[in-house]
């Protein structure tokens, strides 16, 4: 299948104009996990040669060494090797849902020049890792994916700018976010499909050195913190964990610094730039954090009633109960997806929701 895919470029310039080569951060990334250049060379299809020339040639450009060779420890990424491995990893994080959005919308037009008309869908949801699977799955279905707050993707099913909409609920906590929530469910024209189960909580760097147990531990203590965009669901989760702990936001370092992604946040914990963030499991252990979790979640779509025959939302609900979703999902760690595809209405899932250990 013919599918575009878009990435970022990266561009140094001495007056020339050069452009990074793209493997030089796959060969940064595999010296970080492997610390021997025989074997990072090995994993990224060079050969040693090519792979010590590469990063000659981009050290005598920052006139400094992106690697360092210590007797008995292998080759080490330098602090300038560091800082460019952790830059693009914070870049890719922070553009990913943009550049899907993009390639999706993309893909769509020319699948559809190609290959004729499939059944088309229109998902709005805040990114996150189970949702960037779907393009993945859609075989028979051509989804146009938007990624955009839990509020103004039920907004947009409100104004039937969108077939789908997802939001999450948190499971035994703040119930004032989930009646918020529910509010924008009509029980009569709405339903609800589940989708997946997450773990949320603290992400903090490797090893945990700052000893992080609990959100009263950022207080105070000069920690710095990276946050999730005030609109987001993963923010809105935080601000009832915190109420319920009785710590104020003023007093943690770093309370007003905001990236868009659990991905973002992970990233910029891992290149040294803060101490802790708030988001899913799967985010921190893709880049070798530590995680403490501390609430559990629902992640839901909404459909309106007379949509559930048309055969955009039969495609996306045969796509989340096939056995290949759910083992992509059950591969992400803190996710689950036992009950993904199932139907149900507003008072149903009203009923569930309040209670902690109860699966819908």
């Amino acid at each position: 299948m013919r599918h575009l895919q878009l990435s970022p470029a990266w561009f140094f310039t001495d007056g020339s104009g050069s452009q990074l080569d793209p493997k030089l951060f796959a060969l940064l990334r595999a010296l970080h996990r492997d610390g021997k250049l025989t074997d990072a060379a090995r994993d990224c299809g060079l050969s040693y040669r090519h792979a010590w020339n590469l990063l000659q040639q981009w050290g005598d450009f920052f006139q400094t060494p992106l690697v360092e060779k210590r007797r008995g420890r292998g080759t080490l990424l330098s602090p300038l090797g560091h800082k460019l491995l952790w830059a693009e990893q914070r870049v890719a994080a922070r553009l990913e849902p943009q550049l899907e959005s993009l390639s999706l919308e993309i893909n769509g037009e020319i699948e559809q020049l190609l290959e004729g008309a499939k059944p088309a869908l229109r998902l709005h949801a805040s990114h996150g890792y189970a949702v960037a699977l779907l393009p993945r799955f859609c075989r028979d279905l051509q989804l146009d994916l938007q990624y955009c707050s839990p509020h103004d993707a039920l907004a947009a099913l409100e104004r039937n700018a969108c077939d789908v909409a997802g939001f999450h609920l948190p499971l035994g906590v703040g119930d004032d976010v989930a009646r918020k929530i529910l509010r924008k469910l009509r029980p009569r024209s709405h339903r609800v499909i589940q989708f997946i189960t997450r773990r949320q909580g603290l992400m903090v760097q490797a090893g945990n050195p700052s000893e992080i147990r609990q959100l009263a531990d950022l207080a105070g203590r000069g920690l710095r913190f990276i946050n999730r965009e005030p609109t987001s669901g993963t923010r809105a989760l935080l601000n009832v964990l915190l109420q319920e702990a009785q710590v104020r936001s003023r007093d943690i370092a770093g309370f007003e610094q905001e990236e868009f992604t659990h991905s973002a946040i992970a990233a910029y914990i891992a290149a040294g730039m803060a101490d802790a963030g708030f988001g899913v499991e799967a985010a921190a252990r893709q880049f070798g954090l530590d995680f403490i979790p501390l609430a559990q979640e629902h992640y839901l779509m909404a459909c309106h009633r007379k949509s559930l025959g048309h055969p955009g939302i039969h495609g996306l609900l045969s796509l989340l109960r096939g056995d290949d979703f759910h083992a992509a999902v059950e591969d992400l760690p803190g996710y689950s997806a036992r009950y993904c595809g199932k139907v149900m209405t507003v008072d149903e899932l009203q009923k569930h929701i309040y209670t902690p250990d109860q699966a819908l």
